[in-house]
């Protein structure tokens, strides 16, 4: 385990527990903006680590997506009454902060969508249903979530592709010697996700970029897990393909969306169509608009947009390195505490992790410690978190997922590691 940051200050108190002194981030003034941490579950105060899940949503963003639902509320692109043009007016900046959040050269260059899965299952219909053909090979890993695995074995059925798969080592880093071995001039498409839902494994995902475009494939990123906890910079890595979601960075739900790189979208036909989504239409034929209006056919979410960019507003305010650095230093502070429990396994200890403690009791079922962390007001996921393949690689059925924000405290992981021993206890 790398050491704590100079920035932060550990105190060992009388019982023996440590905790830590913050400098650098105001927990206590950040929680005080998202109403639901300070309700009660059961009478008990609301812990919530299952941020990987959803995270809340800050006053910030509710009281913007309300401002707009009453006193702003018009349609987009379809009208040049005043209404409809501040709506699209807004929506286009809500684009741009995207845009600029995730380091993208130009916001066409943004596509939205109701969140990661719709955007992979767009690039796997529309880049891969005209790209990848009978022979053709595409490559994902043994640690990727449901929707980033799916699409592809579908795409491969129907196309008589091969669907090859990047080893994972018990560690939960991916295996890099056998990717080499996987990428041939057949290789289509790499499908890999930034952070493992799972695990926490961080991947190194300008290393399988460059390698993968070497063999001339394309290289879509899930970063479901990535958007929310660190800086972006789909530039830098270089990918084709970048998705993510807003429920999981303090945005409303069904909204989210990707970067695609504009001279491989424009190669590519529609997923969905209908209206707005076109140059023009007669009974003998269509012709389909630029990205990214080509990639969303009907009324857009407007008002989850608009949630989308406020919650840009509230990360960059508060700033992603800080987020980042943050959420390692709960991350070091959890493992090192729950390491110390007997009986309890943390599944993956990968050298590069977000902040995910995948844990996992012999003795007791996850569903069983999920549902009895409850009665502490403490929540938790537990399951194959879409993630089955990767439960049987590490030959467990589920783990209890706590997955942190930097909106936790070192105090709420001192309460989960209380419980896990009680719940250890209790079962012994």
């Amino acid at each position: 385990m790398k050491p704590y940051s100079k920035n932060w200050k550990l105190i060992m108190s009388d019982t023996n527990t440590i905790s830590i002194d913050n400098p650098i981030l105001d927990v206590d003034n950040i929680r005080a903006d998202f109403p639901l941490l300070s309700k009660e579950i059961g009478g008990k105060p609301l812990i919530y680590l299952d941020n990987g899940a959803t995270t809340h949503k800050p006053k910030q963003v509710i009281e913007r997506v309300r401002k707009f639902d009453s006193d702003e509320y018009g349609t987009v692109r379809r009208g040049s009454y005043r209404l409809c043009e501040h709506s699209t007016q807004l929506y286009e900046e809500a684009r741009q902060k995207v845009a600029d959040f995730l380091g993208a050269p130009t916001r066409q260059e943004i596509v939205f969508t109701s969140g990661t899965t719709q955007s992979i299952n767009l690039v796997a219909h529309s880049f891969g249903r005209k790209f990848v053909n009978s022979g053709d090979e595409v490559i994902i890993s043994n640690i990727e979530h449901h929707a980033n695995t799916v699409p592809w074995q579908v795409l491969c059925d129907e196309k008589g592709a091969t669907l090859k798969v990047i080893p994972v080592a018990d560690n939960g880093e991916l295996v890099m010697e056998e990717y080499d071995k996987l990428l041939t001039n057949k290789t289509r498409i790499v499908a890999v996700n930034h952070v493992s839902n799972a695990l926490g494994t961080i991947n190194p995902v300008n290393e399988i970029t460059r390698k993968a475009h070497a063999v001339g494939a394309k290289v879509l990123i899930d970063g479901a897990q990535s958007t929310p906890h660190m800086k972006v910079d789909v530039q830098g890595i270089n990918c084709d393909f970048y998705t993510f979601s807003g429920h999981k960075m303090y945005a409303p739900s069904g909204i989210g969306g990707m970067f695609g790189k504009m001279e491989v979208m424009e190669t590519m036909s529609p997923y969905v169509t209908g209206g707005d989504m076109i140059m023009q239409v007669t009974l003998e034929k269509t012709t389909y608009a630029k990205p990214p209006a080509r990639f969303e056919a009907g009324t857009p979410p407007i008002s989850q947009v608009i949630g989308l960019g406020a919650a840009i507003d509230y990360l960059n305010a508060i700033g992603m390195d800080k987020i980042f650095e943050y959420e390692k230093s709960l991350l070091d502070y959890g493992t090192r505490l729950l390491n110390d429990i007997d009986g309890l396994r943390i599944i993956g200890n990968a050298e590069e992790k977000a902040a995910i403690l995948s844990i996992y009791l012999e003795a007791v079922h996850p569903h069983d410690i999920i549902t009895m962390l409850d009665q502490d007001g403490i929540a938790l996921r537990g399951g194959h978190h879409c993630a089955q393949p990767t439960m049987i690689r590490f030959g467990v059925p589920a783990t209890a997922r706590a997955s942190m924000a930097f909106y936790n405290k070192f105090s709420e992981i001192d309460a989960l590691a209380e419980s896990l021993r009680k719940i250890i206890k209790f079962f012994s």
